[in-house]
Order: structure tokens, then C-alpha cells, then sequence
């Protein structure tokens, strides 16, 4: 038992020590990250993977065809994924376990290349370890590094000087998955081992409990996959219950390093941007939105946990069900809002058993559009949005023509934003109503799907096209989502959740990039200023959270008042 004004001193502990280690890494990586996509030097071995592509490594590609090139690595990534899992039974270390049904191989195989990482399944009695390390762990690399891809040609598009190309996707791809992620992962699985998290190959253990009995263990690669996993804002656990796991997640050291993981790159890529604009005033602009966000949503979370009715809660100092002792409430909320906020949907607690605000908070998360930091790379580029929204409606205010960062945001531009900020929503609200407005799928769905009926059963499949659409991954466990209705409808949700913003913001950065920079004048809107954080701010907060106000009423508000 912990009492209130004890939690919040941890609180305030654990998001000091955040905010100084990732403050520490703020510069070097963010820098280094820059370096690494503005530089001409190719390695030797980046120059040899080219040759065996065929890729000329100084070509540069318009908008368009950047996004041939990352359609193709996502076909071949889906294929390639669907078809280990159909033929895991004759696959080395298999583990004796069978192919996945055609739904489910489908339903997994989009979720992993679109680095949503939802799981309808239980991974340690599902898949093989060929399976996950040449299927599952090359795509939480590949999928990271499109995300960071795409970050990093709408930061080209708005720095260029009417070039009209973004750079080349096969260059990016390679030079994020060999000079960053992996060298990071590396250095993040050797911590998580000496953490104690697990790494072998040992399959399943039969062991001797304290009471006399057995019991299987399960093995694995535990420590290379989570490192990817959180350092790509992945989420796929190795386990079923993902991060609660102890082997997975041991203590609450490896716990802090775990949220760690998951902020450092997104926060950093605002250093990045701004060194790449060429006014670093820029990216501090930015990251102190996504601060100001995500401490507010962490604390929101952590209250409503810690304020739970109830004789339980108020004996536990907080709502500890679903909650594992090592971490504690506080523990847990700041994970699951670092998971959510960010596009990573590993969990450390079960989503489902937090308050109907609590649960609600992680919802807004991934209605905010996850820009606060946000995932590997779409962090990035949806807080630019955003930021472009910001400067259109400031240009109506004062009868000027909106421009940000020397580029003038015309109909073009606002029309591609615009379909942007849409698609996201429509996808969750769209895939929500068919859940219950087709009555054989709502029949199955009531009958089969749902643990809890009502207003939380509602908050169920909400949550799940919320977490898909968004590209998250977390769930309220209770809906059984290894359904036909569900691994289709919500493979589609990632599938287009992940691939129509993409095409919208390579679409806005190939527009931007034609642009010849504007000289700044004494009627231009600064950017980096306080005023405009606080413009910034409110549109996130109008724009995203509006948009969900009705549908979050008859779910987790309607729920958390009655």
C-alpha cells in the first residue's frame, strides 16, 4: 500500500528521471540522426547492399516515387510474413507448434509491417522463434525505419529550395536500420540482460514449483525483441501479457528504461528537424508541445487511477487490479501513457481494468494522433501537420497567406492536410458502427467477442479500431479479437491507417519541395515562439480530441459517470 502523497512523489520522480535522460540524449542523437540523412558518405557496406539492389545511392526520387518504393517494401514485407506463418510447421524451431488460420497469419502479418504490433494471439504458444526473429523482428526494424523515412522527407520537403525531390527511400531505409536502430538495439538488449530479461533458445522448460508440483516455462529471444520493440515503438511482446511479464520486464528499473526506450528517438527527431530546417529554435518549438502533452496525459491517467472509488482501491492506494505490485499504480500509468501517447502499444498493466477514465486517458492518447511524442518518425510528421493547421488558421486570423518555415501553405497543401487529419477518424469511427450496426457481425461480436457488456463493452471495440486505425496495438483485453470480422476489419484499419497518411504527407512534402523559400519579413508568423506553442497546442487539442468527443461520451465518460 502506497499512500497518495507517496505516489506522487514517485511520479514526479520517475518523469524527472525521464526527462533528464532523454534531455541528455537530446543532442547527440538528435543530432547524429541529422548527420546520418544528410550525409553523401555511403559505408562500405551500405555501398554493397545498393550493388545487390540495384540502387543508385545518389539518385534522388520524387514524391511519387518514394512511395512506389515503401508500397513495395510493404507488399513484400506482408507476403513474406503471411507466408512463414501458414508454413511455420515446416520451419526449424517451430517448437512442434501448427500454421496460423489464414485470418490470423493476414490479420498479423499487416500488423507487424505497419508497426502496430497487434496481437491477436497468444505469441509463446502461436509462433516459433523463426517465426518471430525473420518474420516479426525484421519487421519491427523495417517498419521503424519507414516511419523514420517518411519523417525525415517532409523535413527535406519543407528545408528544400524548389528541388521537388524528398531523397531516396532505399538510401533512408538502409542508413535508419544500420546506423540507428540496430546499433541502439544492440546496446538496449545487452541493458536488458543485464536486467535480467531473458534470451535463449531453450523452447519450453518443464520445471518444479515450491509446492511440489510442475510447470512449463517458455523460452525465447526475449532481449533482442524487446529492445526493437520499444525502441521502434513497436509493442509486440514476446509473451501474451507483453511487458507485465517478468521475464519480459523484471523489476522496476528495467520498467523505467522500458519508457525510456520508447520516448528517446521520438523526442530526439525534433532536434533532428530542427537541425535539418536550419533553426534548431524550431524543434524545441515542437518538443515542448509534445512535453506539455504528454506530462498532462501521464498525470491525468496517474489521478484517475490514484482517485478510484471503491473500499479496494482506497485499501491499495489506487486501482491496483490488473496492476502488477513491482510497478504499482504509477509505475503502470506512466507506461501505458508513454505506450499510447507514443505509437508502441506494449502494455505493463491491463488497459481493461483501469477506471473508465483512466482507460479513457489512453484512448485520448491515440486520438490525439499519437504526437505526443508519437512513434518512430509519425510523431514527427503529425505534429508538423498539425503545426501547418496552426499556421493556416493563424494566417485567417491576421488576413495573410499562411506560410510556414519560408513555404506558403496554399489550397494544395491544406487539402492534403485536411484529408490527413480525416482519415484516422473515419477509419475508428467507420469500423466501430459496422461492429454493431451489421446485425449478424454485431451477433457475433455480442455473443463471442465481448467479456464485458455495456457501456465498457463499447469502449471494447472502440478501443480496438482506436489502437488499429492508429497504428498503437494495445487493447482492452477483454474482446476476443482472433475473430473473422475482427482480424479482417482491423488488418484493414492498420493497413489503411498506417499507408493513407503517408501518402498525404509524401504528397504535402513533394508540394513543399517544388517551393522556392520565402525571405522572412516583419509579417511573418514566428513559429518558435511561445505564442505559437500555445497555438500549436490548441489545435491538437481542437482538431484531434473534437473529433472523438461524441463517440468518447458513450463510452468511457458515459461509463466513468454512471
Amino acid at each position: 500500500m502506497t499512500d497518495i502523497g507517496t505516489a506522487w512523489l514517485l511520479f514526479a520522480a520517475q518523469v524527472a528521471t525521464v526527462v533528464v535522460l532523454l534531455a541528455l540524449a537530446y543532442r547527440p542523437l538528435g543530432d547524429f540522426i541529422a548527420h546520418t540523412f544528410t550525409s553523401a558518405k555511403d559505408l562500405r557496406v551500405e555501398r554493397g547492399f545498393y550493388r545487390l539492389i540495384g540502387v543508385d545511392s545518389a539518385s534522388a526520387q520524387s514524391w511519387p516515387a518514394y512511395l512506389r518504393s515503401i508500397l513495395a517494401v510493404s507488399a513484400v514485407g506482408i507476403l513474406l510474413v503471411y507466408a512463414l506463418q501458414r508454413t511455420q510447421q515446416f520451419l526449424p524451431y517451430a517448437l512442434g507448434l501448427p500454421p496460423t488460420s489464414e485470418h490470423l497469419a493476414f490479420n498479423t502479418a499487416i500488423s507487424f509491417v505497419t508497426n502496430t504490433n497487434w496481437q491477436a494471439y497468444s505469441p509463446e504458444t502461436t509462433l516459433g522463434y523463426t517465426v518471430q526473429l525473420t518474420g516479426l523482428a525484421v519487421q519491427n526494424f523495417v517498419s521503424a525505419a519507414v516511419g523514420l523515412a517518411v519523417a525525415v522527407a517532409l523535413i527535406r520537403g519543407i528545408a528544400a529550395r524548389g528541388s521537388g525531390t524528398l531523397g531516396n527511400l532505399w538510401v533512408d531505409l538502409t542508413r535508419g536500420t544500420f546506423r540507428i536502430l540496430l546499433p541502439l538495439a544492440l546496446i538496449a538488449a545487452i541493458v536488458l540482460l543485464a536486467g535480467g530479461v531473458v534470451q535463449n533458445l531453450a523452447g519450453f522448460s518443464e520445471v518444479s514449483t515450491l509446492a511440489g508440483g510442475t510447470q512449463i516455462l517458455p523460452g525465447g529471444p526475449v532481449a533482442s525483441q524487446e529492445a526493437i520493440k520499444l525502441l521502434g515503438t513497436n509493442g509486440g511482446g514476446f509473451f501474451n501479457v507483453n511487458s507485465a511479464h517478468p521475464f519480459e520486464n523484471p523489476s522496476a528499473s528495467t520498467n523505467l528504461f522500458q519508457i525510456l526506450l520508447m520516448l528517446v528517438i521520438p523526442v530526439a527527431l525534433t532536434r533532428t528537424f530542427g537541425t535539418m530546417v536550419g533553426d534548431r529554435r524550431q524543434g524545441y518549438a515542437v518538443v515542448a508541445v509534445m512535453g506539455i502533452l504528454f506530462v498532462a496525459s501521464a498525470a491525468l491517467m496517474t489521478w484517475a487511477e490514484l482517485a478510484a472509488g471503491g473500499t479496494a482501491p482506497q485499501l491499495a492506494g489506487g486501482a491496483m487490479e490488473g496492476k502488477d505490485v513491482r510497478f504499482g499504480v504509477v509505475g503502470s500509468t506512466l507506461f501505458a501513457s508513454t505506450s499510447t501517447a507514443t505509437s508502441t502499444g506494449a502494455v505493463n498493466s491491463m488497459h481493461d481494468s483501469y477506471t473508465a477514465f483512466g482507460g479513457g486517458m489512453a484512448m485520448l492518447n491515440m486520438m490525439l494522433g499519437e504526437v505526443a511524442p508519437g512513434g518512430v518518425g509519425s510523431g514527427v510528421y503529425g505534429i508538423l501537420v498539425v503545426a501547418i493547421i496552426a499556421v493556416f488558421v493563424a494566417g485567417l486570423m491576421v488576413g495573410r497567406t499562411p506560410e510556414y518555415l519560408g513555404k506558403k501553405i496554399g489550397p494544395r497543401e491544406i487539402k492534403l492536410v485536411s484529408l490527413y487529419i480525416l482519415t484516422t477518424p473515419v477509419l475508428v469511427l467507420l469500423g466501430t458502427a459496422l461492429s454493431f450496426a451489421i446485425p449478424p457481425v454485431r451477433a457475433d461480436v455480442e455473443s463471442t467477442s465481448i467479456g464485458n457488456p455495456g457501456l465498457h463493452g463499447f469502449s471494447e471495440v472502440l478501443y480496438a479500431f482506436t489502437s488499429a486505425a492508429n497504428n498503437n496495438g494495445s487493447a482492452f483485453a477483454g474482446l476476443t479479437a482472433d475473430t473473422p470480422w475482427f482480424t479482417t476489419a482491423l488488418g484493414v484499419a492498420m493497413l489503411l491507417g498506417r499507408l493513407l497518411p503517408i501518402v498525404f504527407v509524401l504528397a504535402l512534402a513533394g508540394s513543399l519541395a517544388a517551393q522556392e523559400r520565402l525571405p522572412v519579413t516583419a509579417g511573418t508568423l514566428p513559429t518558435h515562439r511561445p505564442q505559437f506553442v500555445g497555438l500549436h497546442l490548441g489545435t491538437v487539442l481542437l482538431v484531434s480530441a473534437l473529433t472523438y468527443f461524441p463517440v468518447l461520451a458513450m463510452g468511457p465518460l458515459a461509463e466513468g459517470l454512471s
